[in-house]
């Protein structure tokens, strides 16, 4: 599935669905931020995807974790709601969403790293060399508010 990103595009098509979506900010023991290498667009991102009808939106982000990178980890905190509606997401198929991502902290507590089909390579990356990675912005947002460590959620 391919999977291309609008934001604030006058061009980019209508939502078609409204998607709930969890991801989590998982740092390692040198405070280093985990993010994959997106299949559908080859993107870097942090972990995460949609909530299914019978689970919380922590449970969703520790499933999208353990689904997409291997490890299990425990959620430590809210970053932030990103429901912007001048982010739409056009996927293969059809289907144009537009997203509400609700953004955790968390924290590693098993597993080993593995790559699922949806992503094409893990790394931990220091955040002195996000500014390397191809990341959209949306994304690059998330790791901001996260890495600021404020004491309130981003509300948006």
């Amino acid at each position: 599935m391919a999977r291309t990103e609008y934001y604030g595009d006058p061009d980019a098509p209508e939502p078609s669905s409204l998607v709930v979506a969890a991801s989590a900010a998982v740092t390692d023991e040198q405070g280093r931020i985990l993010l994959r290498r997106r299949a559908d667009n080859g993107l870097w991102a942090l972990p995460g995807g949609g909530m299914e009808p019978t689970e919380s939106l922590p449970e969703a982000a520790v499933r999208e974790v353990k689904e997409e990178t291997g490890l299990d980890v425990e959620i430590t905190g809210l970053v932030g709601t990103y429901t912007d509606p001048r982010h739409v997401v056009a996927c293969t198929g059809g289907e144009v969403r537009r997203q509400c991502n609700v953004c955790f902290a968390a924290r590693i507590a098993g597993g080993e790293p593995a790559l699922s089909e949806e992503s094409t390579e893990l790394r931990f990356v220091p955040p002195d060399e996000l500014d390397e990675l191809s990341l959209h912005h949306t994304q690059r947002m998330r790791i901001r508010h996260f890495l600021r460590g404020r004491s309130a959620p981003s509300l948006g």
